[in-house]
C-alpha cells in the first residue's frame, strides 16, 4: 500500500517513519524537536512528528507506544490507540506521558511511538428491543475468570 507522506521543513532531515524490522506491525516515528524537550516525571507533552499524511478511505493510522520506552523508562502514548483519522491532513503529534519519577529527555529524531495502518468499517446501527443471548451475558469486568 502506498500512502501519501508530507515532511514539514522541521522534520526534513529526519527519517521517514520506518519498520525496524521485516516483521514489525508498527513503523517507528520520530520526534522533531528542534531543541531537547524535557518530559518531567508526571507529566504529558504533546511531541511534533514533522509527518502529515493522507490515509486512504476505510483505513486509519494508529499511534501507539514503543514498548522499550514503555519498559524502560516508564514513557507511553497516552491515548494509546489514538487514531489519526483519512480526512486529517495536519502534523501528527504524539501525546506522551511520563508515569516514571524520573524525568526524560525527548531528544531531535528519538523514537517516540510506532504507526499502524489498519482498515476498518463505517457501521449503521440497527435498533432493537434486545439482544441475542450468549453464555457470558452482561458479565463484564473480570467475568471470564483468570
Amino acid at each position: 500500500m502506498k500512502i501519501d507522506l508530507q515532511l514539514l521543513p522541521h522534520a526534513a532531515d529526519l527519517p521517514l517513519p520506518t519498520y525496524a524490522s521485516e516483521g514489525a506491525a508498527g513503523m517507528d516515528v520520530c520526534a522533531a524537536v528542534n531543541e531537547p524537550m524535557i518530559l518531567a516525571a508526571g507529566k504529558v507533552v504533546m511531541v511534533p512528528t514533522g509527518v502529515c499524511v493522507a490515509i486512504p478511505r476505510g483505513y486509519e493510522m494508529q499511534v501507539r507506544s514503543r514498548s522499550g520506552l514503555a519498559a524502560k523508562q516508564g514513557v507511553f502514548a497516552l491515548n494509546s490507540p489514538g487514531t489519526i483519522d483519512s480526512d486529517y491532513r495536519g502534523e501528527v503529534k504524539v501525546i506522551l506521558a511520563n508515569f516514571s519519577s524520573e524525568d526524560v529527555i525527548i531528544e531531535r529524531g528519538s523514537r517516540i511511538a510506532q504507526l499502524v495502518v489498519a482498515r476498518h468499517e463505517n457501521v449503521q446501527w440497527d435498533v432493537v428491543a434486545s439482544l441475542d443471548d450468549t453464555h457470558r451475558g452482561e458479565g463484564g469486568f473480570g467475568s471470564t475468570g483468570r
